[in-house]
């Protein structure tokens, strides 16, 4: 099981990774987002930032179909990151070896972008 605490160490582990401000966790490298706090919206309420769950940045859209479709108890969408290469993650489901992994790719994909 992860938490916020194990996104901000290893994605700080990263070369060149800086932390915007924020009331949950954002991870950048190069000015483009890795992985984020989910900013869920309920019903036109004002969002709520949910350090239980990392927006993660996938790099297409074929990734982004195989983890949600593969793997639905640890990933998920929402239409408004439809046509989005970003997938949710249910911290609580998933270990710091399998985050390190996803993390990791993100922070690859961005910086070979």
């Amino acid at each position: 099981m992860a938490d916020a605490q194990d996104v901000r160490r290893l994605a700080l582990s990263l070369d060149g990774v800086e932390e915007a401000d924020s009331d949950g966790f954002d991870f950048k490298v190069g000015g483009r987002g890795i992985v984020w706090s989910y900013p869920e919206r309920v019903g036109g309420k004002p969002r709520v930032l949910r350090t239980d769950i990392a927006v993660l940045y996938v790099g297409d859209e074929a990734e982004k179909q195989a983890l949600v479709l593969g793997e639905p108890d640890l990933f998920f969408t929402t239409p408004s990151y439809d046509r989005m290469p970003l997938v949710m993650v249910r911290l609580e489901k998933v270990g710091v070896e399998r985050l390190t992994e996803l993390v990791t790719d993100a922070w690859h994909m961005r910086v070979t972008d």
